[in-house]
């Protein structure tokens, strides 16, 4: 079904003029008075709005925003003749999707309105997607429908109510930390306390009475007895991340604590019972740091119970696409915007980054995309300038098809809709004729690309 654009211009020779240079592709409809254009946004679904910012005695601006009330998913282009630089910014602030001047470019026209269906369908699936969010199987704010996701979330669902000890291993950024928050709120310890310890973030000089307190007179300055971490998850669960960066001092202590379920507070020969069930993460291969004896090997097997290995964001790029609604609500809310969308080209970028600082990192970009964004829709070089340039130099890979042949000879004198024809050319020639592999590896929506292929007369390619 063609997507429906409507006219508002009260000239009419435009608006027929419009419909003429626009029916082949879309189902178009013009107005040339206001209230009429309200009535049948009030009844019939539109895709794109072509509104003049001069309609007599209404103003552009004002119709925008009542044409938005109607229906806030529907694209609207701004056409004036009288444009300006602050006109357009005010426009875009209201919620135009781009602007345009007059006399009309009917081909810029057209690629606008491309761009703007692209634009619509890709925050459409970012709704849905935040939609289902809730739905998705999984434990506080981890996300994920990948298979080695429905795995872990399968053994936290396991062992939540058993008090056997479990390491997390993964790379900085996994959420190493979350799946320790799910297996306690999830689990029969879920009314005792969650303590967490960074075994990396506290000196070695401190870690000890940190963990196990310490009595009045234990050192110089203990002028009062308190106690420890391990103490305050008396019930609970004690978290111990970074357990590889643990010194050997300790390393024993904590093997008492899960053997014995007991501590003894630092300058105290009194030994206190604990209930506390440990859980512990790691970025490091500890069983290698076993064999160099730089972790107690009975500790690595008492620790070690149940393991949980959490994979990189590279390997499971299935969940990127239900992540980046997450983090774009969580931080369009902290920021008190309404809730941003994405441009296609951020989009693809967002999909396509390799996320060395894992879900940490993605999102921390789409925080910092959500501060940079100008207006409702967040666009590429809204994203951190090293994210910008990260392919620029390689051939771009795109879904699951990879271009080969990463090298086009452009003439020095050609103009840009001649170099973009010849991209497309060599990229339609390379897929073999294959629009959608074509479409993938350019970026761009099938629809675009037919409207492209029909603008340099190659509609005969299939």
């Amino acid at each position: 079904m063609k997507p429906t654009v409507l006219i508002v211009d009260d000239e009419p020779a435009i608006g027929s003029s419009l419909r003429f240079a626009l029916e082949n592709d879309y189902k178009v409809t013009a107005f040339t008075h206001v209230p009429e254009a309200y009535e049948f946004l009030g009844r019939q679904q539109v895709h794109v709005v072509l509104l003049d910012w001069r309609l007599g005695e209404y103003n552009g601006l004002e119709v925008l925003a009542k044409m938005k009330e109607i229906q806030p998913q529907t694209s609207i282009i701004m056409m004036t003749a009288y444009g300006t630089i602050e006109s357009s910014v005010e426009a875009m602030k209201r919620g135009a999707y781009h602007y345009i001047t007059k006399p009309l470019d009917i081909e810029e026209l057209h690629i606008l309105i491309e761009k703007s269906l692209e634009h619509q369908e890709l925050h459409n699936k970012i709704r849905e997607l935040n939609e289902t969010i809730d739905k998705i199987k999984g434990y506080d704010q981890m996300i994920g429908k990948s298979l080695v996701m429905r795995q872990v979330f399968s053994i936290i669902d396991k062992v939540k109510d058993i008090d056997s000890s479990v390491l997390v291993f993964g790379e900085s950024g996994t959420g190493k930390e979350l799946v320790a928050r799910g297996i306690h709120r999830q689990g029969k310890r879920s009314n005792g306390p969650f303590i967490s310890v960074n075994c990396a973030a506290i000196p070695e000089a401190l870690l000890e009475s940190e963990l196990f307190g310490f009595v009045k007179g234990a050192f110089t300055g203990a002028v009062h007895s308190q106690s420890g971490k391990v103490a305050a998850a008396d019930g609970g669960t004690l978290f111990l991340d970074e357990i590889g960066e643990m010194p050997p001092s300790l390393q024993a202590k904590i093997l008492r604590v899960l053997q014995e379920k007991e501590i003894t507070p630092l300058g105290s020969t009194e030994a206190k019972k604990v209930d506390v069930r440990i859980i512990s993460a790691t970025n490091k291969e500890l069983l290698r740091m076993v064999e160099e004896g730089s972790f107690r090997e009975d500790l690595y097997f008492r620790l070690n119970v149940i393991p949980i290995e959490l994979p990189p964001l590279r390997e499971r790029k299935e969940d990127i696409a239900l992540l980046i609604p997450y983090f774009l609500k969580k931080y369009s809310e902290e920021m008190q915007r309404p809730l941003l969308s994405l441009s296609p080209e951020a989009y693809n970028k967002l999909l396509n980054y390799d996320y060395p600082g894992n879900i940490r990192q993605l999102g921390n970009i789409l925080e910092y995309a959500v501060a940079m964004a100008k207006d409702s829709i967040i666009s590429e070089t809204d994203l951190p300038i090293a994210m910008q340039n990260e392919y620029r130099d390689q051939p771009v890979i795109l879904a699951d098809f990879v271009l080969k042949k990463n090298i086009i000879e452009i003439p020095i004198h050609s103009t840009m809709r001649e170099a973009e024809q010849l991209i497309i050319e060599s990229v339609l020639e390379h897929c073999e004729g294959n629009r959608r592999k074509t479409a993938n590896v350019l970026g761009i929506s099938e629809r675009n690309l037919r409207n492209k292929l029909h603008l340099y007369r190659q509609g005969q390619l299939k």
